[in-house]
């Protein structure tokens, strides 16, 4: 489905997003790339706790687009805010990885993104939520989730670089996360699965270690439910060693299934919330774990017809 490109942008910016908070992007120079790329734009560089409040703002003003300038978590913040409103969302990627922005093949330089934007056509593309939670990549529980906890501590504390704080967290975490034990409906049958490794695209993921997370299509009305076959560390190690030579979710080291709506419950000895990670961040959510796809929910600007 597409339209007639958005004329009126409110650009939110995360201060907090990696080349933004490093001094690379600036206000004005958001506004120039806009301005040079024929697009009436309003920018704002805003704490990230502000993001959600500021896009309701937009969308009651009337602004045709609300563009979130940060990481997938930034991301995400927003979609939740637009989906179902009509307001189309646009993607400045400024965080480190941009998983989001790079499926959708938004460049990855400020004004090559703005171009992308002001030119770009809006499509319907799927949304997920589990528990009340959207997602527009993935939402992975394990071993994962703790390691970003502990990485995310690191660097407040200690201040450590993302990618060393990465590596001494997985060191730390791995050997006292132990394995789930999955209890979960789906297609009309109750499974059981003891492993270290969860994984639940918004629609059909690959996994190896030149494409990390990569899909070409968004708006199948499915979720894609990955489960590592691999209750031990070992496993594990096996998995990431596949991923370098071939796309794991092929293998027969998981199993996969494609649905628009599953229920995951987690057997455990203390009832408390379990740690989730949403498209680069961690929320804490009391099992069961309902998850479900809001099929073309979500109006996204993108650079392709």
């Amino acid at each position: 489905m597409q339209k007639s490109p958005p004329v009126r942008f409110a650009v939110l910016v995360n201060q907090a997003a990696g080349t933004a908070s490093a001094g690379k992007i600036t206000q004005e120079s958001v506004e120039a790339a806009f301005r040079d790329a024929g697009a009436d734009a309003v920018v704002e560089k805003i704490p990230g706790e502000e993001m959600a409040e500021r896009a309701r703002a937009a969308v009651r003003a009337g602004f045709d687009a609300v563009v979130a300038g940060g990481g997938d978590g930034t991301v995400r913040c927003v979609a939740g805010v637009l989906a179902g409103t009509g307001t189309a969302l646009g993607v400045l990627p400024l965080g480190t990885l941009n998983h989001f922005a790079r499926d959708l093949k938004i460049p990855e330089d400020l004004p090559g993104a703005a171009q992308a934007l002001a030119a770009g056509n809006v499509r319907a593309l799927d949304l997920g939520e589990v528990n009340g939670e959207v997602f527009v990549n993935t939402s992975v529980l394990g071993f994962y989730p703790p390691v970003v906890q502990e990485r995310d501590r690191q660097r407040e504390h200690q201040g450590r670089h993302k990618w060393v704080a990465a590596a001494f967290a997985l060191a730390k975490v791995l050997p006292r996360t132990p394995a789930l034990r999955l209890s979960f409906q789906v297609e009309g049958q109750e499974v059981k699965r003891r492993t270290r490794f969860v994984l639940v695209g918004n629609n059909e993921y690959s996994m190896s270690f030149f494409t990390p997370g990569e899909r070409n299509l968004f708006d199948s009305g499915n979720l894609y439910l990955y489960i590592a076959n691999c209750p031990d560390r070992l496993g594990l190690l096996r998995l990431a060693l596949l991923a370098l030579v071939r796309d794991a979710t092929r293998s027969d080291r998981f199993d996969a299934w494609s649905t628009p709506e599953f229920t995951i419950d987690v057997r455990r000895k203390r009832k408390k919330p379990l740690p989730v990670f949403l498209d680069g961040e961690v929320v804490l959510l009391a099992p069961p774990l309902r998850y479900r796809v809001r099929p073309r929910e979500l109006r996204v600007l993108v650079p392709w017809g």
